[in-house]
C-alpha cells in the first residue's frame, strides 16, 4: 500500500470531450481515500511558471455543476510547444511539485504528453500516473483514449448532415478531419458515416483510384458521394500539402481537402466537389456515454494504482480490460497509427469503400 495523502492532476495537450469526467472521477475516488487533490492549471504551465497556478479540488467542484457532462477542461490545457529546454522545465516542474507537497501527479494526456511529462517527472524524481486522452486515438498500448469516441460522433453527425446537401446538389463532398499523422478518426468516422472514400496517412492512394470509385458510384445511379480525408494525408508523391508551422516550429496539418478537391475537379467531371473542414468542432460536443464511462473507469483505476503503491505507469483499455503499462513501455511504443490490416480497414474494403491501394 502507500502513504500518499496529496496528489496533483493536470490535463495536457489538446482538449477533448471527457476530460472533466476524468477529473470528477479522480477527485471523488481520492476523497473516498481521504486524499487531497490539487488541480494544476493550464497543463504543465501551472507547475513550471511562477507563481504556481492551481486550485484545491473537492467533489463539490463537480457534483453541483454540469462540468462532468461538458467538453473542454475545467483546469485548462495548453499544447503550444516547448519554448525552453527540457532540463529547465523539468527542474521547475519538480520544484513546483515539491512546493505544493504533492506525493504524485496524475497526467491526463496523449502520446506527446506521456513522453514529455514523464520525462519531467523522471528527471525531477516525481511519481506519475498517466491517463490516456486524445481525439486522435494514437496513444500507444490502449485501444481507446478518452475523447476519441465523442470526436467520432461529431464527425459522423457531420457526414449525416453533409449527405443530404450532397444528394440535393449532386456533389461529392469532402470532409477533412483531424488526427495528425494517424488515421483512426477518419477511418472510424467514414465507416460510421457510410462514406464512399476514406484516405488516411498510413495507406497510399492514387487519383485514379479515387476517380474510379466516384465513377462506380455514378454508374450505380447514385448522384452524390462522401469522401473523408485525414488532415495528415499527403499528396500521391508523399509530399506535405503545406509547409506551415506553428510558433515553435512544429508542422501544421491541413489543406489536403482543398488540394484533393482541386485535383478531382480538374480531372473528373462526374461530380463537383466541395470541402468541409471541421476543425476544432471535433474537440467539442457533450461526451458520449462510452467516453464518460471510459473516463470514470480510467480515473478511478489511476487512483487505485497509486493506492496500491504503483507509480510511473499509464492506465489503459486493452483487449476489453482495464490494465496498465510502465511509462517506459508507453514511450518506447511511440505514437500508434492506424493498422492498414485492422478490422476496420478490412471491413471498409469489404463493403466497397475506397481506402487507398492494397
Amino acid at each position: 500500500m502507500t502513504n500518499i495523502k496529496k496528489i496533483g492532476i493536470l490535463t495536457s495537450g489538446g482538449d477533448c470531450a471527457g476530460l472533466n469526467a476524468v477529473l470528477m472521477s479522480v477527485v471523488n475516488a481520492s476523497a473516498e481515500k481521504g486524499w487531497e487533490v490539487y488541480g494544476i492549471h493550464d497543463g504543465t504551465d501551472g507547475l513550471t511558471n511562477r507563481p504556481l497556478s492551481y486550485e484545491i479540488l473537492t467533489p463539490e467542484n463537480f457534483s453541483a455543476t454540469p462540468w462532468p457532462r461538458l467538453s473542454g477542461s475545467y483546469l485548462g490545457s495548453l499544447n503550444t510547444g516547448v519554448k525552453e529546454s527540457q532540463e529547465v522545465l523539468a527542474q521547475r516542474f519538480g520544484e513546483g511539485v515539491r512546493e505544493l507537497g504533492l506525493d504524485a501527479v496524475l497526467v491526463v494526456g496523449g502520446d506527446g504528453s506521456m513522453n514529455i511529462v514523464s520525462g519531467y517527472c523522471k528527471a525531477a524524481g516525481v511519481k506519475m500516473i498517466g491517463i490516456p486522452k486524445t481525439i486522435d486515438n494514437d496513444t500507444p498500448l490502449t485501444d481507446f483514449s478518452v475523447g476519441f469516441n465523442t470526436a467520432c460522433q461529431v464527425c459522423t453527425t457531420a457526414l449525416d448532415d453533409l449527405m443530404t446537401t450532397a444528394r440535393s446538389h449532386h456533389r461529392a463532398l469532402i470532409l477533412e478531419v483531424m488526427g495528425r499523422d494517424a488515421g483512426h478518426l477518419a477511418m472510424h468516422s467514414a465507416i460510421s458515416g457510410f462514406a464512399d472514400i476514406c484516405l488516411v496517412p498510413e495507406i497510399p492512394y492514387t487519383l485514379e483510384g479515387i476517380i474510379n470509385k466516384l465513377e462506380a458510384v455514378k454508374k450505380s445511379g447514385r448522384t452524390s458521394a462522401l469522401i473523408v480525408v485525414s488532415e495528415g494525408v499527403k499528396t500521391e508523391k508523399g509530399e506535405a500539402v503545406t509547409g506551415a508551422v506553428n510558433m515553435v516550429g512544429e508542422k501544421i496539418n491541413g489543406g489536403i481537402g482543398d488540394y484533393l478537391s482541386g485535383l478531382i475537379n480538374a480531372n473528373y467531371k462526374g461530380f463537383q466537389t466541395r470541402v468541409t473542414k471541421l476543425g476544432h468542432v471535433q474537440r467539442s460536443g457533450n461526451p458520449t456515454a462510452f467516453d464518460r464511462g471510459l473516463a470514470v473507469v480510467l480515473g478511478a483505476s489511476a487512483v487505485q494504482l497509486l493506492a496500491e503503491g504503483h507509480t510511473n505507469r499509464m492506465v489503459a483499455y486493452s483487449g476489453g480490460k482495464i490494465t496498465s503499462f510502465t511509462l517506459d513501455e508507453v514511450v518506447e511504443a511511440g505514437t500508434t497509427g492506424l493498422n492498414a490490416n485492422s478490422p476496420y480497414v478490412k471491413a471498409a474494403r469489404a463493403i466497397g469503400m475506397y481506402v487507398g491501394e492494397e
